[in-house]
């Protein structure tokens, strides 16, 4: 294990001494997402840091013992091959793109006896899959990035994970990823140390609110369209919700109380498109997030999108993308 680290500052907050750090334990796994494990170590840091002790330590682990690239291409050094922890550390998964890949029987294993042998575990940005694959997530509360929640469902109908920042579930932590990490860790802080240094923690990495555990990952309709039309985003929540349906644009105005042309006019003023591009595009974004994240066949993908030709959906993604889906599909495999 690495030496403590209690780096030097101004800023002080005084909390009572401890007997000993806690332990955390980063497992972390190739093109794992390094703004979710920065902004969970660096809490961690900052924390001892304000109060001049060392209240946490943290270890680097991997499948193989080997450093491990992120996603962007950045190496981190790795301190230990997975193996034994101390009996009271917390044990964090750290993924980051294609999920499923790193997710290996190996890691799952050792994560399930992590957590069977009574240490707290959990997933950061998309570790959830790891968590999965060791079999601890049926009946719990867990999240993971928004981006693969939708392939995530599809390897694990069972499994449903909430659409939040973070969840805390006994032993089990998950985030999203990027900077929920830090919400999460400050969760830990506050529940360990209090709110005095949960609160200085927040102010020195400028992250002026603390968010709740069932904050939204994503914007809201509104926000991301830039719109508070009411009509208009009950129409686009509607369509997010039933992709994979066949969706009658009649049966839709109707239903929210609007004509057919009233709902193209709002689509058109608010969004320069029309209900039924929008529809498709949504579609699209979907079928282009299950082939790069899953192993499911072009059909499959075209039926959970909700198109009833496979032969019209590959029309239209490679219209969109301007490559085929099979090709698309075979160049993340």
């Amino acid at each position: 294990m690495p030496d403590p680290i209690v780096p030097k500052g101004v800023a002080h907050v005084a909390v009572d001494a401890v007997e000993s750090p806690d332990p955390i334990v980063f497992a972390l796994q190739p093109n794992l997402s390094m703004l979710a494990f920065t902004s969970a170590v660096e809490t961690l840091r900052i924390a001892n840091q304000l109060t001049g002790q060392i209240l946490y330590t943290w270890t680097t682990m991997s499948e193989t013992g080997e450093n491990v690239r992120c996603s962007n291409g950045i190496e981190i050094g790795i301190d230990a091959q997975l193996g034994d922890t101390p009996t009271n550390a917390c044990v964090f998964v750290c993924s980051g793109v294609e999920p499923e890949r790193a997710a290996t029987a190996k890691v799952g294993d050792w994560i399930r006896h992590q957590w069977r042998t009574g240490r707290r575990v959990g997933g950061l940005c998309t570790g959830a899959f790891t968590l999965a694959k060791a079999g601890i997530l049926e009946g719990k509360d867990f999240t993971l990035h928004w981006e693969n929640i939708t392939p995530f469902r599809e390897m694990y109908p069972t499994l449903d994970p909430l659409e939040q920042l973070y969840a805390i579930d006994d032993r089990i932590m998950t985030c999203g990823g990027g900077v929920a990490a830090m919400d999460l860790f400050l969760k830990l802080i506050y529940d360990r140390h209090g709110a005095p240094l949960a609160r200085a923690v927040l102010n020195m990495c400028l992250h002026t609110v603390q968010r709740s555990e069932t904050d939204r990952q994503q914007s809201s309709t509104a926000a991301v369209i830039g719109n508070r039309n009411d009509k208009l985003v009950k129409i686009i929540a509607h369509f997010e919700e039933n992709l994979e349906e066949s969706i009658d644009l009649d049966q839709v105005a109707r239903g929210l109380g609007v004509s057919r042309r009233q709902m193209e006019r709002l689509f058109k003023t608010h969004l320069n498109t029309t209900p039924k591009r929008f529809l498709q595009d949504l579609r699209l974004q979907r079928a282009r997030i299950l082939l790069a994240e899953t192993d499911m066949p072009v059909v499959d993908v075209a039926i959970a999108c909700g198109y009833e030709s496979a032969g019209n959906f590959s029309k239209r993604f490679r219209e969109t993308y301007g490559i085929s889906p099979h090709r698309f599909s075979a160049g993340h495999g």
